[in-house]
């Protein structure tokens, strides 16, 4: 089995700064993208950023040069910075990770449990 734990969500100020960190674990033999995905009370999920195992990042317009997606791949571990951040970025922060397994020739998608975020004005 394999389980992500996000940590590091909370309540900052708008124009302030969190860093969400994303750990993998379980039996895991390689880790291909990682990501970050977000939702908002009434919304629907939206994407966030993405990076590939051999770090190339893709971010939505909305975080671009606010956010900053990293990973450690010996922790299995995936990162968000996220700097300046407004009241509508209030929501559920979700990674995601292409994960295989030992025992398996093809990558599964994961979830984590979520993170909740909350801006303040």
């Amino acid at each position: 089995q394999v389980q992500l734990v996000e940590s590091g969500g909370g309540l900052v100020q708008a124009g302030g700064s969190l860093r969400l960190s994303c750990s993998a674990s379980g039996s895991i033999l390689s880790i291909n993208d990682m990501g970050w995905y977000r939702q908002a009370p009434g919304n629907q999920r939206e994407w966030v950023a993405v990076i590939t195992r051999g770090g190339n990042t893709n971010y939505a317009d909305s975080v671009k040069g606010r956010f900053t997606i990293s990973r450690d791949n010996a922790k299995n571990t995936v990162y968000l910075q996220m700097n300046n951040l407004k009241t509508e970025e209030t929501a559920v922060y979700y990674c995601n990770a292409q994960i295989r397994h030992y025992t398996s020739t093809y990558y599964t998608p994961y979830w984590g449990q979520g993170t909740q975020v909350t801006v303040s004005s």
